[in-house]
């Protein structure tokens, strides 16, 4: 599945793909893997992106507001972004980004996040 993420993503990354493409792909089942707790074993490529599917949770390590440290809990973040509500299953898209000097911590939906100082490796989230 991670090979597919990553063809995918080198397409999508260079506007190769529509979003009724990326829909397609998804309706058919060939994208989009039950999400990892985090995101700290595919964290390290900037750029890369990947399509998971996730049940929102509001309890869980969160640090960051719309940038998130890729130990932050993935089904949590998402409800935080406003991408899921808790309980309910989305698939959602994850970019790896440049790992941020400081994270800051907000409410949102429910969910608090807190703030984080230096931290090597980030996420951002979006929906599809």
């Amino acid at each position: 599945m991670k090979v597919v993420q990553e063809l995918v993503a080198y397409f999508d990354r260079r506007g190769q793909l529509s979003k009724k493409e990326v829909r397609q792909l998804l309706d058919k089942g060939y994208l989009a893997a039950d999400a990892p707790p985090h995101m700290l074993e595919l964290g390290s490529s900037v750029g890369a992106s990947f399509y998971f599917r996730v049940k929102g949770e509001t309890e869980g390590p969160l640090w960051g507001t719309d940038v998130y440290t890729s130990d932050s809990a993935l089904a949590v973040a998402a409800v935080h972004a406003g991408l899921v509500k808790p309980g309910d299953s989305a698939v959602i898209k994850v970019t790896v980004v440049a790992a941020q000097t400081t994270y800051q911590g907000s409410v949102r939906n429910g969910v608090t996040s807190h703030d984080f100082g230096r931290y090597g490796s980030a996420y951002r989230l979006s929906g599809i």
